[in-house]
């Protein structure tokens, strides 16, 4: 029996099993989660299938007639077009022998029959988002090994090749955790498709590198990239040590929120401390690297929606009147000075010194009166 894909919008899984029951059960299970299915009765069947279209997930039944499922992945593992391919093997076997004898034949992950279709789900999905990772970041090494090229020199070359070949190291120890604060990644792991809440009180950060473009256009894409990493890599370890939650960057622009995804009570004075030392952390850098970068941050508190969005290249993020007028202060600061609004100045005015910049045109509020945080008392 072989079945090419039911037509849906998800990613494509083969299931491989010569039980028509558990073909057309499990079928009906990943079809109902949107997902393309493929269904093939023996090995010879899939090694077939897959070599017409390849799936991006097999799950793969060991004792079959024929070619049990362990000569299947051996097979699949050996061939460089498919090796790739995550294979879950799901079988009656429960003797750890068996269990290790598929993974050393090159299985992903192993569940035993009879299996809870929830089960099946979500290692389903744990497994299609981790294949989704090692897309992204054999395409990032493939961006740098363009990249690579155009460069003259041979030293500069291997640097650069010794550079991608860390960085694709270390992504792979880390996006797993680092993509979604950690709360917000369990509940995914949990099965929660949707994930939207609503904070009351938090602090929102945002910050532009003033200088980074004129600099970026005189330089190359790996000198730019490097400093902009050297600097932003400060920032997170600033972020971490305040007990802060890193949003996200863009081009050079940072954006931090303190109060979130986990009730902080101390978050205001923290993001205004982390200001504080983002200002000082990019002197410093300046002084040890002869540049004149200065940075403009504005800041305000109040509430926030919060979520994922995505299916893919999923992220965490804020919407809400409060995020738009933190941007504004930023856009409408002062290079080398942290802005904020009154909500800020009224939280925060016994432990830190301020000066009233006045009254300023905020886009969608009018005039706001705001505020220039200059340090502790």
């Amino acid at each position: 029996m072989n079945q090419p894909y039911s037509q849906n919008l998800r990613g494509s899984i083969l299931i491989v099993d010569d039980s028509l029951n558990n073909l057309m059960l499990l079928e009906r299970i990943l079809s109902r989660k949107g997902y393309k299915v493929g269904v093939a009765s023996s090995g010879k069947l899939a090694i077939d299938s897959v070599a017409l279209a390849q799936p991006d997930l097999i799950l793969l039944d060991i004792m079959m007639p024929g070619m049990d499922g362990y000569e299947v992945c051996r097979h699949l593992k050996a061939n460089d077009r498919t090796r790739g391919i995550p294979i879950i093997f799901l079988s009656a076997l429960v003797e750890v022998s068996n269990k290790v004898k598929a993974f050393n034949a090159g299985g992903v992950d192993y569940i035993t029959k009879p299996f809870e279709p929830v089960e099946v789900v979500a290692r389903v999905e744990n497994q299609l988002r981790l294949r989704e990772l090692e897309l992204q970041l054999t395409e990032k090494n493939k961006m740098y090994r363009r990249e690579i090229a155009f460069r003259e020199e041979a030293e500069i070359e291997t640097r650069l090749l010794l550079e991608t070949t860390k960085f694709q190291k270390e992504q792979i120890e880390e996006l797993l955790l680092n993509i979604l604060p950690k709360p917000i990644a369990d509940r995914l792991q949990d099965g929660q498709s949707i994930i939207a809440d609503s904070f009351s009180d938090v602090s929102v950060l945002f910050a532009d590198l003033v200088g980074f473009t004129n600099f970026a256009s005189q330089k190359t894409a790996t000198e730019t990239v490097k400093v902009l990493n050297q600097i932003f890599s400060e920032f997170d370890q600033l972020s971490l040590q305040h007990g802060l939650e890193k949003i996200k960057t863009i081009g050079d622009a940072y954006m931090v929120v303190g109060g979130l995804p986990e009730p902080q009570e101390n978050h205001a004075e923290a993001i205004a401390q982390m200001a504080l030392d983002m200002q000082a952390a990019v002197a410093s850098f300046n002084a040890k690297n002869n540049h004149s970068f200065s940075l403009r941050i504005g800041i305000n508190i109040g509430g926030v929606v919060a979520g994922v969005i995505g299916l893919t290249k999923f992220s965490y993020d804020l919407w809400g009147d409060t995020v738009n007028v933190a941007q504004r202060m930023e856009s409408n600061g002062i290079p080398g000075q942290i802005q904020v609004t009154a909500a800020v100045y009224e939280r925060l005015k016994d432990q830190f010194a301020f000066t009233m910049r006045g009254a300023i045109e905020i886009k969608g509020k009018g005039k706001m009166i705001v505020y220039l945080l200059l340090g502790q008392n």
